[in-house]
Order: structure tokens, then sequence, then C-alpha cells
């Protein structure tokens, strides 16, 4: 479920998008579509939302947002290379002028000593910009983490408009 200061930030940062005519497209993994459903939320939002990934395996990063396999074989699934790639090649696909994409691990398996559950790089970036990484550890059960996630990548989301 989400949560109403996720909706209206949702809201918040679309209608900037919508007055700068800019669009949008998620890669989301670890999210499995969260950031879009909140997104799809907002009426009107199709003015925006030019497409939602969700790329759960590592053959759906590769074959449908070109993360490069050296990648995942050096960085793995969970890291900001991957994530790097994953807004790259979400701007690519969709034709958007803004992507945001997260790779992450949930919970409550999955976890290592070096990428414990929590463990979430969100990426954002725009057409002619460098793309942004930054990687977290959220607290809480998979559904907190989850949140935690969405909240973030609005978060560089909105830190990314203001740098247009």
């Amino acid at each position: 479920m989400l949560h109403a200061e996720t909706l209206a930030t949702a809201a918040t940062l679309l209608q900037a998008m919508q007055a700068r005519s800019l669009t949008l497209a998620t890669a989301e993994s670890c999210t499995g579509g969260l950031i879009a459903a909140a997104l799809t939320a907002i009426p009107g939002s199709s003015a925006t939302l030019l497409a939602g990934y969700v790329t759960y395996s590592n053959a759906a990063k590769q074959a449908t947002l070109g993360v490069s396999a050296e990648t995942l074989r050096q960085h793995g699934a969970v890291s900001r290379a991957t994530a790097i790639e994953m807004v790259q090649g979400a701007l690519r696909t969709a034709q958007s002028d803004l992507a945001v994409a997260c790779t992450g691990i949930a919970g409550p398996d999955g976890g290592s000593e070096a990428k414990p559950v929590g463990l979430v790089f969100i990426g954002c970036g725009g057409k002619g910009r460098p793309v942004c990484a930054h990687g977290f550890v959220f607290p809480g059960d998979r559904a907190a983490v989850r949140a935690a996630t969405v909240d973030a990548a609005f978060a560089l989301l909105r830190a990314e408009l203001l740098g247009i």
C-alpha cells in the first residue's frame, strides 16, 4: 500500500515535470513496479510517464534495458554500475527526458555480508546529463525496504529536476 505522503510527492513531481514538458521512464527491480504505481495513481500521469520497466531478473535487465553481461558479472545485479546502466537503458528505450531506476535486496533472504538485506542502489538521470546512482541500506522488513526505495527514488528525481 502506498502512503499518502508518497502519493503527494508523486503528484508534486509530476506537476513539476509537466510544467517543463518533461517525460519520464522508470526501471525497477526490487520494487517490482511500485515507483510506476505511485506515479500512475495520479490522474494525468500519462502526460509524463512514458514507460515503466520491471526487470527483476538479470536476463530481463539485459534484454529490456541493455545492461551488459560484463557489468552483471563484475558488479552484480545489486550495484551502482547496474543502476546506472538501467537508467541509461530506460532513457534509450523509452526515449524519455528523465529516468529513475532501482535495484536491491528487499529480503528477507538474499543478503550477504558484502551486500546485506536492505541494500539498494537508485539511479537517476536525463538526456544529455550524467547519470547519478546512490547506495542505501534501508532498515525493516521487505515492505519497509520497498517503500523506502520509492521515497528515495522520488527524492533523487526531485534533485535531478532542480538541476535542470
